[in-house]
């Protein structure tokens, strides 16, 4: 979505916005020149090296455009309001912490009031004080915020581990550097998997004699011994870092370009995906006690993740009385049955004690084999227009509900032309076939809202 407000009257022309999804791809170089500049970054993270490879495999282009940006465009298109999680927060931290929302003009934690100008985030900050200007988070990276919940986690650390793989393949190497190509090839084995060990003896080439070598010794002698399942993983994750140490001590008394960017390149990546580090933003709340919560202000930077992890439609940036919205219009495009993302709402609603309109639980006996439309009307609550992709009106039943679920799963390769355009027809029919209700419900919230 992000891609297509490189348009500034995408709006106007949808059939010139889909044409962008059909472009000729992007060479590989070209993401690798860029997080080339994003590693020595102290930010940088998975979230930037999956922005890289979705833009190559998804959007066919590396998109530096900033979001701020999109605050001086004019009022045309539709106001872009992105959605994050808190990670530090979501698994057993306060809900209240977990919501994060960017916009052109704003980021910050939707429920607790804590904003920053967005040209801001990701600058360093201590008791609210800017200490250092630091640029702008550009839309690759966003995007590889926005997107990580398109797969599972052992599928997104699969996709990265082939993709470094590929990388060895980008130029001429030495005989020395082919060793060290060997040394990285083996650490990605065992980063697959850790119950590889790997082979006692192997051709260190220039990293003999290198002390973190040493230490990677004793900690294979050890793995070998051990047979505790548990045990074995934590020295395979030891063993593979302190070889990666060893790479990267090598590569720092080598001159720059060409393979050495590459190998530390390949280093800083498998160390991040060692650790599983991803969102790394520096923290505008640092120090600042006196007004946010400790869980908050206690440490320099914070995590960001897609908020499709949480909750697949961003229903917690519209509710309560900060846009004081009267009409949500939500066609549901997510995974899962439908209902799914409306509960969750619902129940987030309540947790935070915002308004929400009531659903009736019988309705949920459908979500097998939704109706096309539910209209959840409010009083003091915002009315909500429910739209499922698939529904009654396009699927005979509700195994071909799943069977079209199953087809546009969100666990595949980007779709081809053939089911983008299949999906297109399905959405505009969506809509067309409730027009009527659609318009009423946008008349009886302009004469609600005048009313106010």
């Amino acid at each position: 979505m992000s891609s297509v407000y490189n348009d500034p009257e995408w709006s106007s022309n949808m059939d010139r916005a889909m044409s962008r999804l059909f472009r000729p791809g992007i060479e590989l170089k070209q993401a690798v020149d860029w997080l080339c500049e994003q590693m020595n970054d102290e930010d940088f993270s998975l979230s930037d090296v999956w922005g890289a490879l979705t833009s190559v495999e998804f959007i066919n282009e590396m998109d530096q455009r900033h979001l701020s940006d999109e605050a001086r465009r004019n009022t045309f298109n539709p106001y872009p309001i992105y959605n994050a999680i808190n990670k530090d927060c979501f698994t057993d931290g306060p809900t209240e912490g977990k919501w994060f929302e960017l916009s052109p003009h704003e980021a910050g934690f939707t429920e607790l009031g804590f904003f920053i100008e967005t040209s801001l985030l990701g600058s360093k900050f201590q008791d609210g004080e800017l200490l250092e200007k630091k640029p702008e988070m550009d839309m690759v990276k966003l995007e590889g915020i926005l997107g990580s919940a398109l797969a599972s986690g052992e599928v997104i650390k699969e996709y990265i581990l082939n993709w470094l793989k590929g990388l060895f393949h980008l130029g001429d190497v030495t005989k020395e550097q082919q060793s060290v190509l060997a040394v990285l090839d083996e650490v990605i084995a065992v980063t697959r998997n850790p119950t590889k060990i790997p082979s006692v003896v192997f051709d260190l080439g220039p990293l003999q004699g290198i002390p973190e070598v040493t230490k990677a010794n004793r900690t294979l002698k050890l793995w070998v011994k051990e047979t505790s399942p548990k045990e074995r993983n934590r020295l395979a994750k030891r063993w593979s870092l302190e070889m990666i140490a060893a790479v990267e001590t090598w590569t720092q008394s080598q001159r720059k370009g060409g393979f050495i960017d590459i190998a530390t390149l390949v280093v800083k990546i498998l160390w991040l995906v060692l650790h599983w580090e991803w969102g790394t933003t520096e923290n505008f709340l640092y120090q600042q006690d006196r007004t946010a919560p400790t869980y908050l202000s206690s440490n320099e930077r914070f995590h960001l993740m897609d908020a499709g992890l949480l909750m697949n439609v961003p229903y917690p940036a519209f509710l309560g009385d900060k846009r004081d919205i009267d009409l949500i219009i939500a066609p549901d495009y997510s995974a899962g049955k439908a209902f799914e993302t409306l509960t969750l709402a619902r129940d987030y609603a309540a947790e935070v004690k915002k308004p929400f309109p009531e659903i009736d639980d019988k309705i949920l006996k459908e979500r097998d084999w939704p109706k096309d439309c539910y209209v959840f009307e409010g009083k003091e609550e915002p009315t909500i227009v429910y739209m499922p992709l698939f529904n009654r009106r396009n699927c005979k039943d509700a195994e071909e509900v799943k069977a079209k679920m199953d087809e546009f799963s969100t666990f595949q390769r980007p779709y081809n032309k053939e089911q983008i355009e299949s999906l297109l027809k399905i959405v505009k029919a969506n809509v067309k076939n409730n027009k009527g209700t659609l318009l009423k419900e946008i008349n009886k919230a302009v004469r609600r809202r005048e009313k106010k």
